[in-house]
């Protein structure tokens, strides 16, 4: 079958590859621990359940639910209230999760040869939704010496002719978290600029130790109408297999996103929509997002220095989502278990095969020093697995 260059030029997800040979172990027997996967390990809360059981019960099953109105209500008074962006709901659009979201923003903003600028270490799938809508990525390099966050220098000599700046906080792959001054350094060298701003918020509410979180949007009001803010409910309520996210920002570019997706995937499920409403509007939901974080932040608290105490392991606390990205580069060059270890995917096949840990090339995310953890797992399966992390090195 001959298929288009664009797909046999498109490569798997390094993530989901490694997690679901990770789980196929698992079926097989083996008892692995999976660092891999970027979903929480707590239950969809039960107020988020109940209201989609009711609405199941209720007959909302058909095409674009009378609640899809009410979400993008909700949302909106969110981004005005939370994340202090005055956003009306036709300036929302709801979508088959934040990827969704921001593969539809590709789409509806990016043309052919249209340079976009990407902050590495990056999410593997942004270069891929770029290069899908015909745009060039940019990349720009940080490293742990500089805190994996670009400077507004850096941003400013790369800008020239870029359309559009992505940027992650908190991020994944890093856990890093740019301060509300980093950020507004950052919005002003925008600002002098034709830049537009893609703003992956997904996990705004992950925050931990000092850490404040404020939306790009929010930095000023001429902003508004150059930033699109993503986001989900997937991690901060637990509702991956929900997919369900969002997209709030300028009407014309929220409109473009809507007709694509009339002739793409409609609108999202709608008992999903109900979940979500309620995940917005309970008075239950912030008491149960609150204990999930502080957990997380035990988690990674424990994590990094449990890494750091790992010779030739170096590993920045992660101030958000829930990702360490250790480098372990000091390793390569090494054999292991048998094996050569040359780059940050041989780290990770070996730690699989021989030590039973599932953990993600750092080389995928653009750092190939590096690999990804995920603590959205118990102290118990942390502890255990860099007990084996430590003696697979040793």
């Amino acid at each position: 079958m001959d298929l288009s260059k664009r797909i046999q030029a498109l490569p798997a997800s390094a993530t989901i590859a490694i997690t679901t040979k990770a789980r196929q172990m698992h079926a097989d027997g083996i008892d692995v621990v999976n660092f891999a996967a970027g979903e929480p390990d707590f239950d969809t809360p039960e107020f988020i359940k109940d209201a989609a059981k009711a609405a199941l019960d209720a007959g909302d099953t058909k095409y674009v639910p009378q609640k899809a109105k009410a979400l993008r209500q909700a949302i909106a008074a969110k981004m005005t209230d939370v994340n202090k962006v005055p956003t009306a709901p036709d300036e929302v659009v709801v979508t088959f999760g934040g990827k969704h979201a921001l593969y539809d923003a590709c789409q509806a903003l990016i043309d052919p040869g249209d340079k976009v600028l990407i902050p590495a270490p990056y999410w593997v799938s942004y270069p891929e939704m770029v290069k899908l809508a015909g745009g060039q990525p940019v990349f720009l390099r940080t490293g742990a010496e500089r805190g994996f966050k670009i400077s507004p220098d850096q941003l400013r000599d790369a800008a020239g002719d870029a359309k559009l700046l992505v940027l992650n906080s908190p991020s994944n792959p890093t856990g890093v978290t740019y301060t509300p001054d980093e950020l507004a350094a950052l919005a002003e060298v925008v600002l002098e600029t034709d830049l537009l701003v893609f703003s992956d918020e997904i996990y705004e509410n992950l925050i931990y130790g000092d850490t404040r979180f404020v939306s790009f949007a929010s930095l000023d009001d001429r902003l508004r109408e150059r930033t699109l803010t993503v986001n989900s409910l997937a991690k901060t309520f637990s509702m991956t297999g929900w997919r369900l996210g969002w997209a709030a920002g300028p009407r014309e570019l929220i409109d473009a996103i809507r007709r694509l997706m009339s002739h793409e995937t409609t609108n999202p499920v709608s008992f999903a929509q109900a979940a979500a409403l309620a995940a917005y509007t309970d008075p239950r939901a912030d008491e149960t997002v609150e204990s999930m974080r502080c957990e997380f932040e035990t988690r990674g608290r424990h994590m990094a220095e449990r890494l750091n105490a790992i010779a030739g392991v170096h590993c920045i606390q992660p101030t958000g989502a829930f990702y360490c990205f250790p480098d372990v580069s000091s390793h390569y060059g090494r054999t292991i278990g048998g094996a050569e270890v040359a780059d940050s995917m041989s780290f990770a096949s070996v730690a699989l095969d021989q030590a039973n840990i599932a953990v993600v090339p750092g080389g995928a995310f653009g750092e190939d020093r590096c690999v990804r953890l995920s603590f959205a797992t118990s102290l118990e399966k942390i502890d255990k697995g860099l007990d084996h992390l430590a003696k697979l090195l040793a």
